[in-house]
C-alpha cells in the first residue's frame, strides 16, 4: 500500500475532496463504493468529513461553502511551502483567487484559485494535516489531470507558479497531452489533456482519478448507488477506465491501473 507520511513537495497534488448539498449523502455513497471508513472532523470543522483508508486520509467530504453558488465537485489541492507566496504568483501569472489564504483551525493554510482557462484548484501548507497518507490503490486517488481549453497557456501558467517542467506524450495533433513533474527529469505527478481536440464540452477543469480493483464492478457498484456513468468502462495503455457523475453531480474518474491495453505513447 503506497502511503506517505509529513508534508508533499511544492507542486504536487496532495489532497482532493468534494464539496456537496448534502455530505451524509455523500458519505453513504463513497463509503460503500470505495469502502471508506469515513469520520467526522474535530469541533469547529463544520460537517467535513474524513475518508479513511486502513488508517490513513485518503479524501475529504465538506458542504459547499454557505452563500457562494457552485456546482458539486471535486477539487484537487496543490502542496504549498507557503500558501500566501503561492497566491502572490497566482496573481502574477494571470489566474484569480476565488478564496484569500485562511487558516483551517491547526490542520493548515489554504485558498481556492482559478487558471487563466477557468479550471479551479486549491492549494494546501501543512500543519497538523500534510495531506494524502494513502495513494495509489484501490479507493485513493492516484492521477489528477487538468482538461483545458487553452493548452499553451495553462502550462506556462502553472509552469510560472510551481515550476512545472512537461513531458509531451501525444501525437501532438487528434490527441495532446502532456505529463507534468516537479524537476525535469523527476517522477510524472499529473496530467494536463488539450481539451479542444476532445469531442463535447471544451472547458476548463481538474479530473481526479481513483485506483480501484475491478473497473466493470465499481462502474455497476456507482450506477446500483444513483451515479451516472458518463463514459466507460474503456480500455487504454494506462488502465481500464471509466468517467462518473456522482448523485450529487460531482464528476470523477476511476481506473484499474493493472489492466491495460498496448503501451503507453511515448511523444510526438
Amino acid at each position: 500500500m503506497p502511503t506517505h507520511d509529513g508534508s508533499w513537495p511544492q507542486g504536487t497534488p496532495c489532497w482532493v475532496d468534494c464539496q456537496v448539498d448534502d455530505p451524509a449523502r455523500a458519505r453513504e455513497f463513497y463509503g460503500e463504493l470505495f469502502g471508506w471508513e469515513i469520520e467526522d472532523s474535530p469541533p469547529g470543522a463544520g460537517e467535513y468529513l474524513m475518508a479513511m483508508r486502513a488508517g490513513r486520509a485518503a479524501a475529504g467530504i465538506g458542504p459547499k461553502p454557505e452563500g457562494m453558488p457552485m456546482p458539486s465537485v471535486w477539487t484537487t489541492y496543490f502542496a504549498a511551502d507557503s500558501a500566501d507566496d503561492i497566491a502572490k504568483k497566482i496573481v502574477a501569472a494571470g489566474g484569480s483567487l476565488i478564496t484569500e489564504p485562511f487558516d483551517v483551525l491547526d490542520m493548515g493554510r489554504m485558498f481556492v484559485g482559478a487558471d487563466p482557462t477557468g479550471a479551479v484548484f486549491g492549494v494546501w501548507e501543512t500543519k497538523a494535516h500534510s495531506g494524502a497518507g494513502v495513494y495509489n490503490e484501490h479507493g485513493a486517488y492516484c492521477w489528477n489531470e487538468l482538461n483545458t481549453g487553452d493548452y499553451k497557456q495553462a502550462q506556462e501558467f502553472y509552469a510560472n507558479v510551481f515550476g512545472w517542467h512537461y513531458t509531451e506524450t501525444g501525437d501532438g495533433h487528434n490527441f495532446v497531452y502532456s505529463t507534468f513533474s516537479l524537476t525535469h527529469d523527476g517522477r510524472e505527478v499529473g496530467g494536463v489533456n488539450d481539451a479542444t481536440k476532445m469531442p463535447g464540452d471544451n472547458s476548463s477543469y481538474w479530473l481526479a482519478w481513483f485506483q480501484v480493483d475491478n473497473t466493470d464492478i465499481a462502474l455497476a457498484t456507482a450506477r446500483d448507488l444513483g451515479a451516472t456513468v458518463m463514459t466507460g468502462p474503456d480500455d487504454s495503455p494506462y488502465g481500464r477506465m471509466g468517467v462518473v457523475q456522482g448523485p450529487q453531480g460531482e464528476i470523477f474518474g476511476i481506473i484499474d491501473t493493472m489492466t491495460r491495453v498496448d503501451e503507453p505513447p511515448t511523444g510526438s
